[in-house]
């Protein structure tokens, strides 16, 4: 059964910093390249950062750029979130997804972790 379970978020003070965790499990972790979205109430879900299977090469959105950093754990089969210099603005529901790069092509999608940021 696969599975993407993301947790880490909570509130936060402007400023301040968090990381969400992404786990994955029932399928080849390698062989995807994971992805961060978020979505605030009311708009359309925001890709924020990538991370390919290969090289782990990372790419982000300008709303983002060298505030997170996108990691990833291959013993772990988990995929980080590091997030920086947080504004309001941050406020939203954070989504992990999976995309294959081999083979069929397959896409997983996490729950969603919570992030508010307000002081």
């Amino acid at each position: 059964q696969v599975q993407l379970v993301e947790s880490g978020g909570g509130l936060v003070q402007p400023g301040g910093s968090l990381r969400l965790s992404c786990s994955a499990s029932g399928f080849t972790f390698r062989n995807y390249a994971m992805s961060w979205y978020r979505q605030a109430p009311g708009q359309e879900r925001e890709l924020l950062a990538g991370i390919n299977s290969v090289l782990g090469s990372t790419n982000y959105a300008d709303s983002v750029k060298g505030r997170f950093t996108i990691s990833r754990d291959y013993a772990k089969n988990t995929v980080y979130l590091q997030m920086n210099s947080l504004k309001p603005e941050d406020t939203a529901v954070y989504y992990c997804n999976a995309k294959s790069e081999v083979g069929s092509r397959y896409e997983y999608w996490g729950q969603g972790t919570q992030v508010i940021v307000s002081s």
